[in-house]
């Protein structure tokens, strides 16, 4: 496994509660993906016509790869966010070779 490398992977008793950052970024992640939720049910009531095919693939690879790296720094944080996109990416991806 790899080593610690910051308080968001290795946290002891003592750590301090999140700085004001942290709790904005957790909260971008939620809201960004509800952001996308509408574009999910656009793909899949009126078809895939003007949504990239391989921009949800890459987007799909990368939140991949960020799952790996948050599942091996066991940071709940970055892989709990990468679930979520995974899951939207790959609705997105299957209403589009639905709908095609």
């Amino acid at each position: 496994m790899l080593p610690c490398d910051g308080r968001a992977v290795c946290k002891s008793e003592g750590d301090p509660a999140p700085s004001a950052l942290e709790k904005l970024l957790r909260a971008l992640a939620v809201v960004t993906m509800l952001m996308t939720v509408p574009q999910v049910i656009s793909v899949w009531q009126h078809g895939g016509q003007g949504v990239a095919l391989w921009s949800w693939v890459t987007y799909l690879v990368s939140s991949t790869a960020w799952l790996v790296y948050g599942v091996q720094k066991r940071d709940v944080t970055i892989w709990a966010v990468c679930v979520g996109w995974i899951i939207l990416d790959a609705a997105i991806i299957a209403g589009i070779l639905v709908n095609k």
